[in-house]
């Protein structure tokens, strides 16, 4: 297995990275994130890896952080849904939106990504829900101090809600429902979540 590969940029292409390790290209299948993350080409870099074998092909995929290639791997292990797929919901969404749309149910923001329709969406999120509730919502990038005062968390939630397109009056809404149930930000904002999908 393959953790990850360190050496420096030698190629950027829609889709595809390479990266000269010890004097060996390394072609890397990646997200539209991971390439953005990806510096210019003569830089060094580490990329994590996941290798997948078929009987026809050896593909070899890289991710910028090990939360999105611990994503990939999670989607992969979904009925119906392919590393190519898989790579493939990760570009049409940044990773925290993501986590979010399968922890709160959102058929409609899966089913933007190449190849997943209303059925496979609803597949990622009865498998994959529980998942993202125990690697909670922090794993993709919204992480908080966990000494933060009740009043910061609350404003740190409400912040939160609020760049992922919900208005101030519906941020502020559900969190004063659930803050008496929450000791943190990110517990908030993901008590949070779920309380607007049941409105």
């Amino acid at each position: 297995m393959i953790a990850f590969i360190e050496g420096k940029v030698a190629e950027k292409s829609p889709g595809e990275l390479v990266i000269n390790a010890g004097g060996v290209g390394f072609s890397l299948m990646c997200s539209n994130s991971t390439l953005a993350d990806a510096p210019a080409t003569g830089e060094n870099w580490r990329c994590y890896t996941v290798m997948n074998v078929r009987e026809d092909a050896m593909e070899l995929f890289g991710f910028s952080t090990k939360q999105e290639r611990a994503m990939f791997r999670r989607l992969c292990t979904v009925t119906g849904v392919g590393a190519k797929t898989a790579l493939g919901v990760l570009s049409s969404l940044p990773l925290r939106d993501l986590s979010i749309a399968i922890a709160t149910g959102d058929m409609t923001a899966l089913s933007r990504a190449p190849g997943i329709g209303k059925k496979t969406a609803q597949r990622i999120v009865l498998e994959l829900k529980d998942k993202i509730e125990q690697a909670d919502v922090n794993t993709a990038g919204m992480s908080a101090p966990v000494s933060a005062p009740v009043g910061s968390a609350q404003q740190e939630a409400q912040a939160a809600l609020q760049a992922l397109g919900y208005t101030s009056a519906e941020a502020a809404r559900a969190i004063n429902l659930v803050r008496d149930q929450a000791q943190t930000t990110d517990q908030l904002i993901m008590l949070a979540l779920r309380q607007i999908g049941s409105l």
